[in-house]
């Protein structure tokens, strides 16, 4: 070998050897992306702390020495619950069902909870009147909706997901089709409401902390905490999961398997969420999307967390914003829904494509 062809080899084995030096499974490429992403989650987190802060005593009527105080700090901290509630139950269930259907557009919105959510509510308010649309709180018709929603989700998954031609796609299809056969029910009886029954259970139909009853919270808190804790822990998995059937296959995870499970906690955070707030169709995206720009790794232990930090700041500030600068309390959901909605068409303009 001439000195010139020795030379050459030596710089590709040196390149060869800078590259894979440079390689690595670790969740971020360098240590710069890695300690940017600690930074920017610790702010997040400080900057939702000091909102909720600011929504429990910021602009309290009450003296902070009359005896009344803690009572009205109190009925806040129901708020603050609620909104913690809804951060884990969206923030959560998107960014994993995005992750399971390798689709960053779609939501978990596309299976119906909002729709079914929608139609539970107009139709008891049809056929039995205002009266019993009021009095259709408490524990009972609270977990009737959850059952209803997951049974419904549970239906879909098995009779989608299994058998020979099982897969998301149709699945997706499906469930956008009964949404829309839904609404357009929900729709028509609406119209033939009283104006009276119709402004009563439109308030109904807004997302909004304001319809959460804390008489639910010893039943939901357990049930997120623990949906919560399952999808955590199954991070790895899910990891390898997004990477596509083939992939997880290689790699020993049953694919098909794995998503049901995955979808059948989604299914239950989505409906405790929706039977406890109301509908809230794009917030979720609007936090995923921002999460993924936030958190520069494929490592789902590192989007959840910047999910809920991020999820949690958009809500306390939006209701802080609403309720003391601009007064505007019944809004809030419409706002961040408007937001969601613009962020989602600029990303399919962008992406050109679903």
């Amino acid at each position: 070998m001439n000195a010139l062809g020795y030379r050459d080899k030596q710089h590709v084995e040196i390149d060869a050897s800078l590259h894979h030096k440079h390689r690595s499974a670790r969740a971020f490429r360098t240590k710069k992306e890695e300690k940017r992403y600690w930074t920017l989650l610790i702010a997040l987190i400080a900057l939702g702390i000091l909102f909720s802060c600011g929504l429990l005593v910021y602009n309290n009527p009450v003296p902070v020495d009359s005896p009344s105080f803690i009572p009205v700090v109190r009925r806040r901290i129901d708020a603050i619950i609620a909104i913690i509630i809804a951060v884990i139950c969206h923030s959560l269930s998107t960014v994993t069902f995005q992750s399971i259907t390798n689709n960053r557009i779609i939501t978990p919105s596309l299976l119906g909870f909002e729709s079914l959510y929608s139609a539970i509510h107009t139709s008891t308010i049809f056929f039995f009147g205002a009266g019993a649309l009021i009095h259709f709180s408490g524990t009972g018709p609270f977990l009737f909706q959850v059952v209803i929603m997951v049974l419904m989700s549970l239906i879909l998954y098995g009779w989608l997901l299994s058998g020979k031609y099982g897969n998301l796609q149709l699945m997706l299809l499906v469930g956008i089709v009964i949404g829309t056969g839904l609404n357009s029910l929900s729709t028509f009886m609406r119209k033939l409401l009283a104006p009276s029954d119709f402004d009563i259970l439109q308030a109904r139909l807004f997302g909004s902390v304001n319809n959460s009853d804390s008489s639910y919270f010893p039943i939901v808190i357990p049930m997120v905490i623990i949906v919560a804790i399952l999808l955590l822990a199954n991070s790895n998995k899910l990891n390898v999961v997004s990477l596509g059937k083939d992939v997880s296959t290689s790699f020993g995870v049953r694919h098909q398997s794995s998503i049901i499970y995955t979808l059948i906690l989604i299914s239950v955070l989505m409906s405790i969420s929706t039977a406890l707030i109301g509908p809230l169709t794009f917030y979720g995206f609007l936090v995923a999307t921002l999460s993924y720009q936030a958190a520069p790794t494929y490592d789902h232990r590192y989007i959840f967390p910047m999910a809920l930090a991020i999820g949690f700041l958009i809500l306390t500030s939006a209701y802080f914003l609403m309720y003391h600068v601009f007064n505007a309390q019944g809004v809030v959901s419409v706002i961040i829904e408007m937001f969601g909605g613009v962020i989602f068409l600029i990303v399919i303009l962008r992406k050109r494509s679903l």
